[in-house]
């Protein structure tokens, strides 16, 4: 899996492995992190790999790597993403950087990662892709407008890949609503409390709870595929 190091990448590894799986602990960076994730998965078979999803040259070293061990792929978890709170009102201040920036990773980097890894996934003959996206894909809320454009879009690869992938290969978006982590952990207290009103079963998320809904996707939902699943506590329903 892709941003395998941060809240929810490390709360899905750690769902994935309990569940069975041995999982390949992706990083772009953070190599100290993957190796205390590593340490702290249950099961054996786990590694860390370095997995730069805008970088060709390192997704193809990826597929290299696989195909060199058991040549197949169960389950890809593309978690790799980037975002910077941005008013949407200011539009000056979403400069195009920024803006390429946030494509390139959420969108261009999940494809690029399919791409590169389709033919393990093939050959596992019920491969599984699960793209972490956002609500805000749906409801145009979120830290910036290019983020919610960039999450829209993943969705739409999902409904795409979906059928374009049958019948060897799931595609799926498991979409969270706001997730209690390093991110919400710098907003104020009243945004939160803004949005846990808002959001009908009275709570944010968790790590976990995205988790949860990973392993549903690979190991309850068999006949589920281009769908959007959605761990938001009915957030678009609210009101606020």
């Amino acid at each position: 899996m892709t941003g395998a190091t941060g809240g929810i990448g490390s709360a899905i590894a750690r769902r994935l492995a309990t569940d069975g799986f041995a999982v390949v602990v992706g990083y772009h960076a953070a190599a100290e992190r993957a190796q205390e994730l590593l340490a702290d998965l249950p099961g054996s078979g786990h590694r860390t790999a370095r997995i730069s999803v805008l970088e060709p040259a390192s997704l193809e070293e990826f597929a290299a790597s696989l195909s060199a061990g058991s040549g197949a792929l169960d389950v890809l978890v593309n978690c790799a993403g980037i975002t910077r709170a941005v008013p949407h009102d200011d539009l000056d201040g979403l400069d195009d950087e920024l803006v390429d920036e946030i494509f390139a990773t959420n969108w261009r980097g999940p494809f690029a990662t399919i791409r590169a890894l389709r033919p393990l996934l093939d050959a596992a003959e019920a491969g599984v892709v699960v793209n972490i996206s956002s609500v805000s894909g749906i409801t145009g809320q979120g830290s910036n407008v290019a983020y919610c454009a960039s999450k829209a879009a993943l969705d739409s690869m999902t409904r795409s890949l979906g059928r374009a992938l049958a019948p060897s290969i799931r595609v799926v978006s498991v979409s969270p609503g706001w997730v209690l982590g390093k991110y919400a952990e710098r907003m104020p207290p009243e945004v939160l409390d803004t949005q846990r009103d808002a959001t009908p079963l009275g709570r944010l998320a968790t790590a976990d709870d995205v988790a949860a809904a990973v392993s549903a996707v690979v190991g309850d939902l068999p006949f589920t595929t281009g769908s959007i699943v959605a761990v938001d506590g009915g957030r678009p329903l609210g009101t606020t």
